[in-house]
Order: structure tokens, then sequence, then C-alpha cells
């Protein structure tokens, strides 16, 4: 496990107040094929820094003890997956089963994910394949789906590279590694982009698992590096985001209309991604205390951050009521800032009480704060 490094959990701040910001952006008809309708659609960037914290501090347990050498103690893999279930499952379940409820005696504006089918779907982590199982108040799970898939094959990959290395501290071999199991984002891209196959398939997990395994990469590197210029990488992440924006990523939308654009896309989010968490990392585990860090290990950030798993989860449920609320026409009409301010207001308590209800559940013995 990475060593804990408190602005690490303040990103997570950015990263879910990002994700917030671009959904009241489509909500309020803001997602528009010119570069600022383009921005405002990438600031789905915050799911990357997600996932690549997940890559980060969850493979680093592998890391460490490749790097005690063969006598160390083996990362326990039933372990692992009771951790995570502890700490994904309960606030999950509770927001699906909260979403069904609500919509019980409220009117569904779409027939999607409607029913008992509907909501098995969701609560096992389905929901994507196939068009149509994806609730509203719940759209944004998508990149849950995501994220428990990489759960199930990170100890695959992992237990691959303790084999490769002989149990050895052999980075050469795990980045040689690491490197061929990214291919299959890429590959997978090309063959579902523009095909003929079920347009769900581009939003499934494979899309998208470069992203974990840069922070993989990431885990496998810190140790190899004593620091970095904080501002190089910063300004680095900063001008990817911009760039990001232009039409070569594709226009305002999750899943661009060419594998190209898709794959610009993809690389700028990571660019941004790494920019942000490598200082973060590597300036953070070696006790480093700059500008950077300073940010966002400041304690209203960081306690922020500590609920940011939850914040995800009900914002989006939020964001309908406050459309209702502002009186503004869903996809049609209102204010992105105003939207977002509010939906914020309103989901953080809601997000503070779910992480409170759920926290005695995976606080003890908990592994990572990927989330």
């Amino acid at each position: 496990m990475a060593a804990r490094v408190p602005a690490l959990t303040g990103i997570r701040t950015l990263a879910a107040l990002s994700v917030c910001l671009t959904h009241a952006a489509y909500w309020t008809g803001h997602y528009q094929d010119t570069y600022a309708g383009r921005l405002s659609a990438r600031f789905e960037v915050g799911v990357t820094i997600f996932f690549v914290l997940s890559g980060y501090l969850l493979y680093s347990a592998w890391v460490t003890r490749l790097r005690k050498g063969p006598d160390a103690e083996p990362v326990s893999i039933p372990t692992y997956f009771a951790h995570r279930a502890r700490r994904i499952l309960p606030a999950y379940w509770l927001t699906v089963v909260g979403v069904y409820l609500v919509y019980l005696v409220r009117e569904n504006p779409t027939e999607y994910g409607a029913g008992w089918g509907g909501f098995w779907r969701n609560m096992t982590f389905t929901q994507l394949f196939g068009l149509g199982h994806q609730h509203t108040g719940l759209t944004q799970m998508w990149s849950m789906v995501a994220e428990v898939a990489f759960y199930l094959v990170l100890p695959v990959i992992a237990i691959l590279g303790v084999a490769i290395c002989r149990r050895r501290w052999r980075p050469d071999l795990l980045l040689c590694l690491l490197g061929a199991v990214a291919l299959v984002s890429p590959l997978w891209i090309f063959a579902v982009v523009g095909a003929d196959v079920d347009i769900t398939a581009r939003i499934w997990p494979p899309t998208f698992f470069w992203w974990f395994v840069a922070g993989m990469v990431l885990a496998v590197c810190v140790p190899l590096v004593a620091r970095v210029n904080t501002a190089w990488w910063v300004v680095a992440g900063a001008a990817a985001f911009l760039v990001s924006g232009m039409s070569a990523a594709g226009g305002p939308t999750m899943s661009p209309n060419t594998a190209a654009e898709t794959i610009v896309k993809h690389v700028l989010y990571l660019v941004v991604s790494l920019g942000f968490i490598v200082p973060l990392a590597v300036n953070g585990s070696g006790g480093a205390d700059d500008w950077w860090s300073r940010i966002w290990a400041s304690r209203p950030v960081r306690w922020f951050g500590e609920i940011s798993y939850e914040f995800f989860c009900v914002h989006v449920l939020v964001l309908e009521f406050v459309m209702s609320l502002l009186g503004y026409q869903v996809l049609a009409t209102g204010s992105m800032w105003l939207t977002f301010l509010v939906t914020t207001a309103l989901a953080t308590p809601l997000a503070w009480l779910l992480h409170r209800v759920t926290r005695p559940i995976w606080h003890r013995n908990s592994v990572g704060a990927d989330r």
C-alpha cells in the first residue's frame, strides 16, 4: 500500500468537483461544438484523475512487496477483495436503492433502467452492457463499472508481474509488462469506435483501462525518482486541458466519433492527470512540502476529498432536483455555474451523511484511498 499522502486525498476534491461541473454544463445545454462548449465537456477529466489514483494506490501494495525482496509476505488477495468491497459497495448500493425509491414517487423522464431488471443491472455493475439500462440519477456510475472491472483484473496483472520478476524488484520488467497491458485500450478503441457493434462498447471498461495502468506505472516509478519539478508538471497538465478543447479531441461528448479523436482525448486526459498527480506522489512520498502539495493537503480540501466518493455517488440525483428548483429546462437552458454551485452546496451534506453512515463498515483496516 502507498504511504498515505494527504495531498493525494485532497486532489480527489478537484476530480469530484470537475465531474460535477461537467454534468452541470451538460444538463444546462452548454455542450456545444465550440471551443468553450468542448472545454466544458472536458471537465470529465476528473474521472481520469480518479482512475489514475486507483491504479497508483492499489498497485503500490505489490510494488512494496517486490521492493522488500523474495522473502516478503505476499499480498493477500482475499483481504484485498474484502477491503475493496467494504469501501465501494455500501455507499454505492445505498445510492442505487435511494435513487430507485425517489423515482417511485417522482416521474422518470425516460424508461431507461426502469423496473426490477434495471435495478438489478445497476446493483451488479452490469448496466453498461446494452443500451437502456442506466437509470436517471445514476448515469455517472458508468465509471464505477470500469472501476470494479479494474479491481477484478488488478490481482491477475500483479501476480503475473511478481512471477515475471521472480519475486525480486525489477522495475524494468514491470514497466515492460504494464506497457503491454496498456495496449488493451487503444486496440479496443480502434476495434469498436466506428465499427458495427453495440454502441455501448465505446464506454465498456477496456476503453479506459490504460488510465488505471498509468497509475500502476507511476507506482513503479515513484521509488525511482527523488523529486520532480512541480511547476513543469502542473503547467503541462493545465496546458493539456486547454488543448483538449480543440476539435482534434472530438466534439463535446464522452465518446468521440472516430478512434483517432478518442485516442487524442484520452492521451491528453492522461497528461492532465499525471501533471497534477505526479508532483504529489513523488514529492509528497519523499516528504517534500511544496506549494502544490500544500494546496491539496489543506484541511478543507482534504476534508472534501475524504467524502469525494460519496459526493460522486449522489451529485447527479441532486442535480436533477436543482434543475427543477431553478426552473431550468434540461439540456436547454440555465447557468452552468449557478447549477454547479447549488448542486455542490446541496450534495455536500448528503455526501457527508452517506460517508458517516458507511464509514464504520470500511474504515477499519482499509486499504488505499482511491475514491
